[in-house]
């Protein structure tokens, strides 16, 4: 089943009798992964397990649900606030998926061009890469990328990213209080009860991607479910066009032209709607499972298909555009240029609750976002 297919399955998209057998079957497997999930919290909660200090202030950023909530352009943001406090920081993830040939991943390679100069440290045992990053790379302060489950590493703050148009999976913002399910019946690697219990604050990310009458359903959602618990608004706002060898183009560049598109991350719409906003008319639109390994034959035949259908330039993700840079793509001439949106996190009702818990979590004056450390 491709990951598409299972997104309408779950969401309820796919109908029938055999749909819902199988979404029955998914909710039967639901009941001991949930468990087991609860049983692994309740020994870190009670101390069976051993949560491990490293010596530095430790942030966590990370979500509830499988797939993109935008943690990307949120642990850039954050990485370069505390450079510009005078801090020196570390990004450290678990390195899923590397790119053959590259020993990165997507992520890692979008992140040193988003906040370049900062270390990065991709190791499953994320301790390890803690103290690597500590010993070896000169940190005195660590950013721990899709760590709100990964438990053992101790941290100062944790931050939970929550997508506004699926806060709990897909179809739950159509849902009475925005109910979810946890895998593999949904997309939830945990009870959203968790907030509650280890969220510091809230980032509610694509808030603007929703209406407002949604998005106070959403926030009644969080704070029934994290009484106390602060959520900020957080929209992804595209900044400039890039080019494959790095150069950049004004947004107005695609505006009233037509396009095709192409990506492989965790929420394709999201793109798709970044694609609209930029007045852009995509004729083709392609959309992969996320970390999809692009190849020269892949991105040709898509190029193809779009300036079949009157495109003169491939729009992408900066996510998906860092792969055409790897060996895999050396002297690749596409048919058509291509060029991926750049976007950075914005807070439309300000950042005041994440700079005040950044200030307090690594000791020093953080500023906002876009703005200068005091």
């Amino acid at each position: 089943m491709t990951e598409a297919a299972l997104l309408d399955l779950i969401s309820g998209r796919t109908r029938g009798p055999w749909a819902a057998a199988l979404r029955l079957g998914l909710l039967s497997a639901s009941l001991p992964y949930g468990l087991a999930v609860r049983a692994r919290n309740a020994a870190y909660d009670a101390g069976l397990k051993r949560v491990r200090r490293v010596g530095a202030p430790v942030i966590s950023v990370g979500n509830l649900t499988c797939g993109g909530t935008g943690k990307t352009p949120i642990v850039a943001d954050l990485c370069l606030r505390l450079r510009a406090a005078g801090k020196r920081p570390a990004a450290l993830s678990r390195g899923y998926k590397s790119l053959e040939g590259e020993g990165a991943n997507d992520e890692k390679l979008l992140l040193d061009a988003l906040m370049p100069g900062v270390p990065q440290v991709q190791n499953p045992d994320r301790v390890a890469g803690a103290e690597h990053a500590l010993r070896e790379r000169g940190a005195d302060c660590l950013v721990l990328d899709d760590g709100f489950q990964h438990r053992r590493l101790g941290r100062d703050l944790n931050l939970a990213l929550i997508d506004a148009t699926a806060p709990f999976g897909p179809g739950s913002l159509r849902r009475a209080g925005c109910r979810g399910r946890v895998l593999p019946a949904g997309l939830l690697r945990e009870s959203p009860s968790a907030l509650r219990r280890r969220a510091d604050l809230i980032l509610l990310t694509r808030c603007d991607a929703i209406t407002p009458d949604e998005r106070a359903a959403v926030e009644a959602a969080l704070t029934d479910r994290a009484p106390g618990v602060p959520v900020v608004p957080v929209a992804f706002a595209p900044t400039t066009l890039i080019d494959v060898a790095g150069a950049a183009e004004p947004l107005g560049t695609v505006r009233g032209a037509t396009v095709g598109a192409f990506c492989g991350i965790g929420n394709p719409a999201g793109f798709r709607a970044t694609l609209e906003g930029l007045g852009a008319n995509a004729a083709t639109f392609e959309p992969r499972p996320d970390h999809h390994a692009h190849t020269p034959a892949d991105v040709t035949a898509i190029a193809r298909r779009a300036a079949d259908a009157g495109a003169t330039a491939l729009l992408c993700t900066e996510k998906d555009l860092v792969k055409l840079r790897t060996a895999a793509f050396a002297g690749f001439s596409p048919p058509l240029p291509i060029f991926a949106v750049r976007i950075a996190a914005t807070y439309p009702q300000g950042d005041a609750a994440l700079t005040a818990a950044l200030t307090k979590a690594v000791g020093v004056p953080v500023g906002g976002a876009n703005e200068p450390a005091a």
